[in-house]
Parts: C-alpha cells; structure tokens; sequence
C-alpha cells in the first residue's frame, strides 16, 4: 500500500487567523460573533448538534476548522423547502451531507416497521425531526438552494447505501444513494483522510468532476469510463500484476434488482474488496452510467487517531439547547470511545462496512488526557466513567502479526470459524489502560459498558480477571446471538463452547473477587439460517440457564449487510452463489417473526398462546406442561397481576377464625 498523507500534514488554509470557535456556527448570529462573513463548509445533519467526538459532524467539523476551514452547521433543518439550507448563506467550497450517526430507517423504524416514538439523537427525544431517507433528501434540498455548489454525502447512511442495496422498508432494491441524491461525491466508511485532502483540493481550484483518484470515494461517470487507458476490468485479460489498475464489475443495478441470486453474488464480491490492502475499484451500471468505488480508505495511525479525538471539542451540546435533553448524550457524555473497527465479520452488523476490519487504536495518553476532560469540563461528573470501548471493547491494539499478511488477506472475519493464528490476541495493553485509567485523580470506577469479545477474552484469564475484579457493574453484556449451528454459522458467530468457558472464567474470577455479577447474554430471533426448531432449541437452554430476557432482538436487514443479502435472496453470499448454491431458510411474514420472537421471552405468559399452537403444530406438544422440563405451561391466568408474574393464580387462604 502507498503510504497515506497523514491528516496534520497539510499547511492550514488562510481562514485558521479567525480561531478556534467555542461551537461552530449553526446562525447568521453565530458567524457574525466569529467574524465571519462565510461559511467555506456548510455540514448538514439529521442530529441534534454535539461538539463531541461520537457525533460525527462535530468530529468532521472540528477536523475540517482545525485544517483553517471555517465550517457551519445546518442541523435538522426543515426539508420540505430549500429556505431552511439557505440559513447560512453560500458556501464558499461545498455542502457535507449526512443522515446523522445512523440511518435515517433504522433510526425511525423498528424492527417491525413500527414508527418509534422517540428520536435519542434530537432535543427531548422529540420526533419526526427528519426524514426518510434523509441524506437524500438533505442532498437534493441543498442543490436546490445553490444550484452551483458541489454536494458531498458521507455517513453511515451513505456508506451503507453507496451500491444497489436492497431496502428493508420499501422492500425494494434501490438504486446507489449517489444516484438517487444527484450528489457530486460519496465518501465511504471513516471519511477523514479523504475529507481533508477533498477540501484542500476544492480550496485550491481543482473542480470537483476532476477528482477521481481519491480512497473511499464513490462517483457517477458514463458506462465503460476508467480513470486511464491502462485500466482494465478483471478477467479482461490474462495479466496478475497490479491489483491497483483493476476494477471488479458487480452485477448491474437493473440485473440485481430483477434477480436474487445477482443479488447475493453482488453482496459476495462487494464484500471481499473490503480490505484497503488488496482491495480492487468496484464499478456497477445504472441505466447509462457507472457507479464508480475506489478502494476503501487506509486505516489511520495511531498519532492520527489521537489527533482527531483530541481536537477541542467543547464536549457538550450547543448552548441553544438549553435545558432539553437529548438521550445520546446522556448515554455517552461520561464514556470514551479507545479505537475503531472490527474484524469479528459478523453478518448482521454495519460495523465492517462502514468501519472496515482493522482496529485503530488511539494511545494510552490520549485516553487518559480524555478522561482528565470529562473530570474538568463535564457537568454532572460523580467521578464514574461509564465506558471504555468502542465497536468491541476487547479489540484495543490487536491486529495482524504480520503487515505483510494482513494486507494480502481475503478473509471475511479473523475470527471464524476460528480465530486466525495469525492474529495477535493479546490484551496486556488493555489490561495496562485499565490500571492506569483507575489512577487517574477524581477517577472513583471505570466501567465497561460495551460488547465483549468473549472469544477473545478466553485467551487471556488475566483479562477476564481485571474486567471482573475492577470494571462489571454487576452485570457485563455479552452476544451469544444463538445456541444452534445453523444461525450461528450464517452469522458467523461462536459456538457456545466458547462462551461456556468465559462463564466458568468469569463466575470463578466473580468469586475470587468476592462479588455477585451475572452475565447478561443477547440473542436474536429471525435471523437468516434460523429455524423454529432453533429457537425452541434456544428457548429451552434459556429455560435452564435460568435466563427471562426483558429486551430482546429481532433481526433487522440493514442495507449492505451480508445478512441482508440472505435474507432478500435465500442463498449464502458467503460462498460463490448460483441457481444451484445453498439456500439459507429465511423468516420474513410478521407472524413468524413474531413466534421466533416469543420463543426469546417463553416466559410471558401474554406469548403462551402462540407457543403453545405452535409446538403443536411442530411436533412438540410434549413442552407443554406444568413441569420443569416444559418450556411453557398448559394454563393460562386469568388475572393481570398472575400474568405479569408468569405464576399459576394461587387460591386465597380463608383467614384464621
């Protein structure tokens, strides 16, 4: 790989002599205090405005001022009318597009294509603040204002949505979001390093259809364009020399949305171009024009990490605000977030595609100067840092043993079916970060509030023993996901062996520690790969384990995922697909998918109905009973209270005489 520019290296832009803004504007007010006469920037959000680093239009934005950019915010603006993205006037080089910190369906919609009735990410959980589809929408509103901007979408919404995908909530397969949003550019993944070199060029003259050569960066150009004559599409000749002048063709749009079996073999080939060290361009055709992708970004260093995170953050929300409270703050105001990425592959999870494979840790210093800021400048502080983590608590530092090796891998996951030997699994950093973090001055408990590697964590009893002895809250989460091979192998997910020995691991460590702490598995239903008589399976090692579980998951087919594309197809990208390749049973009628939820919660006695019909129906009627080796009883109770508790009404006792 040719070695990356890093993100301080660049010579600031003129506009850095205005300073630091304590927030970046989001009013004609606000730039008038700065001194500002124009935006060179203008960032759109579907998120309430944080100046923190989890929120990424305030990590964008406090990137983009400290390279000398003066950068505004239009935040949940009204998207029925251009007015709204014209509050801050012209931008001087392009408008930044995002969704927001997820996408816009998943963060409207349950599971079950329900409305929710809350939004964490605005003021007072207040609904309705944006809309379907919002990069889209935001994209076309702003082109509308200024005809002649450059428009520019990027988050998790584009990302997901950056090659024909199919769409859970329209049930369709649609088009690129870069098609449908008429943006300039789309930047994928982790868009820092690509963000930053685009403005600088931008800045310097360079028109923005001149720009082609940049790393996660996705364009329209005419069918059968490639950036020079010595560009050749693979399998068009017979040469095996530079990976870098190759391109994969995926299926057309029009093909895979007329066909499931292109579908999955799209999703097949997208997915192993996903490391940035051998990954090829992906082109895909859209009626006339090509969807063209550049190979994802290159991962940053760990200075580079450090840089980002340690920008000056006002680490609060906008002072326009006031006193409403906005849920995801209060969920991450007193966490820090250690690194990035995950190469657990699961298929059901964004994680790999938007922050691809590769752990980027940033330094123990870094951490602990973040903790230091929370101490001194977060109000409400009792001295508890409620988290540690990031896409995977445990994944802090580790990576491939060897540079060469990782950057010629093809594998979807380091980690199934087994864990690479070639992986570098030791969690004495960790560990190291944990000690130093609990020494910090005002520091009462750190926390470990994010999902648990368990089969990592297996490997080092030392860890598991520093987790449980200093940093379980009473209770440590963990995702088995499933009991059953079926799923799990479509999930790519651990057998229970695994967790198994973390239990006996930590129970043991729990004790030696002289504290009472339970694990508290996750698990989902509907999955594709999984059968009824999976979740029964599942159902009954709940049932022995002791586990009732409040909340509980139905999968959700989010776009790009591998899942996704099991569950719209009913054949396993996984493996080369065909007419003829595996198919994968797939849940899909509401029903159904509310029965495989049920069997999660065969405790309540308001699922005791269905159950019953349906392990009649399978074959299972001898779990029905009033014994202990049934998973549901034969009666029903009568009254509210009896139901709420999951017990037989007991017969009043006649008072003594």
């Amino acid at each position: 790989m040719k070695p990356a520019k890093s993100l301080t290296a660049y010579r600031p832009y003129w506009a850095k002599r205005f300073g630091t803004a304590p927030f970046l504007p989001m009013s004609r007010a606000d730039m008038e205090a700065l001194g500002w006469d124009s935006c060179d920037v203008i960032l759109v959000t579907g998120d309430a405005y944080i100046d923190h680093p989890s929120f990424g239009m305030a990590l964008v934005g406090r990137l983009l001022e400290a390279q000398g950019f003066r950068v505004g915010l239009i935040v949940q603006p009204d998207w029925t009318a251009a007015d709204d993205f014209r509050r801050l006037g012209k931008p001087n080089l392009y408008f930044g597009i995002t969704a927001g910190n997820m996408d816009s369906m998943v963060n409207r919609y349950t599971a079950d294509k329900k409305i929710r009735s809350d939004d964490a990410y605005t003021a007072n959980a207040e609904p309705g603040k944006r809309p379907d589809y919002a990069a889209t929408v935001y994209a076309q509103r702003a082109r509308e204002a200024f005809k002649d901007v450059p428009v520019v979408i990027g988050g998790i919404e584009a990302s997901l949505r950056r090659i024909a995908h199919f769409d859970y909530w329209s049930e369709t397969v649609k088009r690129s979001v870069l098609a449908d949003s008429k943006a300039d550019l789309l930047l994928f993944g982790n868009a820092e390093r690509a963000l930053v070199e685009l403005t600088h060029r931008i800045a310097k003259g360079t028109p923005i259809s001149e720009i082609r050569d940049l790393r996660g960066s996705a364009f329209m150009v005419p069918t059968g364009w490639t950036p020079s004559p010595n560009w050749h599409e693979v399998g068009t000749r017979h040469v095996h020399d530079d990976r870098t002048l190759t391109y994969v063709r995926l299926p057309a749009y029009e093909t895979v949305k007329a066909d499931k079996v292109a579908y999955a073999e799209a999703s097949r080939l997208f997915h192993l171009e996903s490391n940035p060290g051998n990954a090829r361009a992906l082109v895909q055709q859209h009626g006339n024009r090509d969807l063209w992708l550049n190979p994802p970004p290159l991962p940053l260093s760990t200075a580079e990490m450090d840089h980002v995170y340690g920008l000056p953050y006002a680490r609060a929300p906008h002072p326009s605000y006031g006193e409403a409270k906005i849920p995801a703050w209060e969920m991450i105001r007193f966490s820090i977030n250690i690194m990035r990425g995950c190469f657990g592959g699961c298929t059901f999870c964004s994680i790999t595609e938007h922050e691809g494979r590769i752990i980027q840790s940033r330094s123990e210093a870094s951490i602990l100067h973040e903790i230091e800021e929370i101490r001194d400048k977060t109000p409400g502080f009792t001295g508890v840092v409620s988290d540690l983590g990031g896409p995977t608590a445990n994944m802090y530092r580790m990576a491939c043993k060897d540079s060469n090796i990782e950057a010629a891998c093809r594998r979807l996951s380091c980690v199934y079916p087994d864990i690479c030997p070639n992986l570098g699994t030791d969690h004495s950093a960790l560990i190291h970060l944990y000690r130093s973090a609990r020494q910090v001055p005002g520091v009462k408990r750190i926390l470990i509030g994010s999902g648990l590697r368990y089969d990592l964590a297996v490997r080092s009893p030392e860890y598991i023993k520093e987790l449980v002895s200093h940093h379980v809250g009473g209770y440590l989460k963990i995702a088995p996901e499933h009991t059953e091979e079926g799923p799990l192998a479509k999930m790519m997910k651990p057998g229970m062996g695994s967790y198994e020995k973390f239990k006996r691991l930590f129970e043991a460590a729990s004790k030696a520690a002289g504290k009472e702490q339970y694990l508290i598995p996750y698990f989902i239903a509907a999955h594709p790969g999984t059968t009824d008589n999976d979740m029964v399976e599942l159902a009954l090692w709940l049932k022995q384990n002791g586990f009732r579980l409040d909340q509980v998951q139905t999968f959700l087919p989010t776009p790009l995922a591998i899942a996704t594309g099991m569950w719209h197809s009913g054949k396993n990208p996984l493996k080369r697909v065909s007419k003829d390749s595996e198919e994968v049973p797939v849940v899909r009628g509401g029903r159904q998918r509310k029965l495989q939820k049920a069997f999660l919660r065969y405790h309540d006695p308001k699922n005791w109905p269905l159950l019953r019909e349906a392990l009649k129906a399978m074959g299972r009627a001898d779990l029905i009973g009033n014994g202990k080796r049934h998973l549901v009883p034969s009666w029903q109770p009568s009254d509210e209270k009896s139901a709420l508790a999951g017990r037989r009404p007991q017969p009043r006792r006649k008072p003594h005489a």
